[in-house]
């Protein structure tokens, strides 16, 4: 297997959080693109994804990991190491959601859970990566943001700030690095046909119940984007970018109202 890997001249790409929903079909867009992978995700669904994406023409190395720990970083960045290749592109894609009221209602655990691991592991492995990068001068990163982080984010707060986090550095670093031939691009997508709402406590929401984008078809937008070295997209329905631009000139009060109305406990039927 290694021998494949290091003699390979196909581009490497690093997926994380690829074992379903939008990491899994971004890892299949770079498959079928004529990239490598190597993916990552905590559960061994990620093991089981591999052979899918081997079906594709990829070398696939997959590894099982829980980037919510600083040593899951570290030990997912030696597993890049490994590889004996450098990363072409990285879809920092893995994350979370919670939801629920902050003051009364969500556990602190679990939205500490998710800045470590929508925010610090962001930050951790882009900060591991982007060194390499910058040596080479060659490289794309596609940080999966929110439609969420344009607006405050009711019911989902942490989640909601964490994604603005994200849409912020993004497009800092994206600036900083404007000198070269490094591309840094945000994915936005709005509400996606993935296990996301379920995990997060949201199935009785309204958000949760109604009708959302496919994961491919998202996938297929940020790994368009990626590769036009846009500098961030708004993914999926029309719905999407007309909330997005909305948000960009109401006040976050109105748009704080707007969001309630998706994502309070209940709403699913009112």
């Amino acid at each position: 297997m290694a021998s494949r890997a290091s003699m390979s001249t196909r581009p490497l790409a690093v997926v994380t959080g690829a074992s379903s929903g939008i990491g899994y079909e971004l890892a299949k867009q770079f498959a079928k693109n004529g990239f490598d992978l190597l993916i990552a995700a905590e559960d061994k669904g990620i093991v089981e994804v591999s052979a899918a994406l081997e079906s594709l023409g990829a070398w696939v190395k997959s590894v099982q990991v829980d980037l919510a720990k600083a040593e899951g970083v570290q030990r997912l960045y030696a597993e890049i190491k490994q590889v004996g290749r450098p990363v072409d592109a990285i879809a920092i894609n893995a994350g979370v959601g919670v939801g629920g009221d902050f003051a009364r209602q969500t556990d602190l655990q679990a939205e500490l859970n998710l800045i470590n691991l929508n925010v610090t592991s962001s930050v951790h492995l882009a900060k591991l990566v982007l060194k390499d990068m910058v040596a080479r001068n060659v490289g794309r990163v596609l940080f999966t943001s929110s439609i969420a982080a344009t607006m405050p984010g009711p019911f989902e707060a942490v989640y909601a700030a964490s994604k603005a986090f994200l849409l912020s550095f993004s497009e800092a670093l994206r600036n900083e690095l404007k000198d070269t031939a490094i591309t840094v691009t945000a994915l936005m997508p709005g509400p996606t046909e993935t296990n996301f709402f379920h995990r997060a406590g949201m199935d009785d929401t309204r958000v949760g119940a109604q009708k959302k984008d496919s994961a491919e078809q998202v996938a297929r937008e940020g790994y368009e984007a990626l590769m036009a070295g846009k500098d961030k997209v708004v993914a999926g329905s029309l719905a999407n970018k007309v909330m997005a631009a909305a948000a960009t000139v109401l006040p976050a009060p109105i748009t704080a109202e707007q969001h309630r109305k998706l994502s309070e406990p209940g709403s699913a039927h009112h």
